[in-house]
């Protein structure tokens, strides 16, 4: 509650506190964390990031049950991830990880019991605009589908398709569009559970919000996250994945992919101008050598 909620709370570079485009700045120790050695600066950035799209995970919002012993028969939530950005394919490499463990018990599961490890999970889905940012978590665990096949035209995109029209447990909306919570309430199922984590300020004209009623969703907004489980995580950048009773179970995090560019401080205004494409994923500023 305290980390995200408090009611007199300041946010960098955003609420009643300066940002961070400086050589100097003063914080709280309690917004300072330690940053292991091995984990090089550029990136132990990604920590911001990676912390919100494990605060999905922290929250209890997918469950990737896997099934066997006592345990109900299912092969647990299908899982619809919206949105090819920065966030969007941090929630894939971090649900995609936790995918593949629950896949890897699963498995083991059914060499314990000659083959009766019930039903294997579902792989999530991650949509997106662009099949080069798509192929950047082809290593995560999740499958990666152009946003554009959900629907039955693929060239209007006017009416979602049957095949994905309510047949996800669980959407999670990281478009940063506002117009992504249509497409996200189309796909979940009836008292489906939909995640925001798009913060758009901007509204969408004539917004219908007769299928959250209709169809008795659950929708849940998700934000800042745990930075210390993102600084674990990062850590074992250098290891050869997440392991799980001593099995590989998926490839190690490469943050570094995302980076399209670095800039010192000097050369702010064309960081900023970099930023600004479209084709640009993260834009790095050097603050000191």
């Amino acid at each position: 509650m305290s980390r995200n909620h408090c009611p007199n709370r300041t946010v960098i570079g955003i609420l009643n506190q300066n940002g961070t485009f400086a050589e100097y700045m003063t914080l709280p120790l309690s917004n300072l964390h330690v940053v292991h050695e091995s984990i090089p600066d550029e990136i132990a950035v990604f920590a911001e990031p990676l912390a919100a799209a494990c605060r999905v995970v922290e929250q209890g919002l997918v469950q990737f049950r896997y099934s066997g012993g006592g345990e109900e028969c299912r092969g647990g939530d299908r899982v619809a991830i919206l949105g090819d950005g920065k966030l969007g394919l941090c929630i894939a490499e971090i649900l995609g990880r936790e995918y593949l463990m629950a896949q890897q018990k699963q498995q083991q599961q059914q060499q314990q019991n000659d083959g009766g490890g019930g039903i294997a999970p579902h792989a999530p889905i991650l949509f997106g605009k662009h099949e080069h940012k798509l192929n950047l978590v082809s290593d995560s665990g999740v499958q990666r589908r152009l946003v554009k096949e959900c629907y039955t035209n693929e060239m209007t995109q006017e009416v979602v398709s049957p095949h994905h029209a309510n047949q996800y447990d669980v959407v999670i909306d990281s478009t940063g569009n506002p117009n992504g919570l249509t497409l996200a309430m189309t796909l979940c199922r009836p008292m489906g559970r939909l995640v925001l984590k798009s913060t758009c300020a901007a509204g969408v004209k004539g917004f219908n919000s007769a299928p959250i009623v209709i169809d008795e969703l659950n929708v849940v907004g998700s934000r800042c996250g745990p930075i210390d489980r993102a600084l674990e995580l990062l850590e074992g950048n250098s290891t050869e994945g997440v392991a799980e009773n001593g099995v590989v179970v998926s490839a190690p995090l490469r943050m570094e992919k995302y980076i399209t560019e670095s800039f010192p401080l000097s050369r702010v205004r064309d960081a900023l101008e970099c930023a600004a494409k479209k084709s640009t994923m993260k834009v790095q500023l050097v603050m000191a050598d």
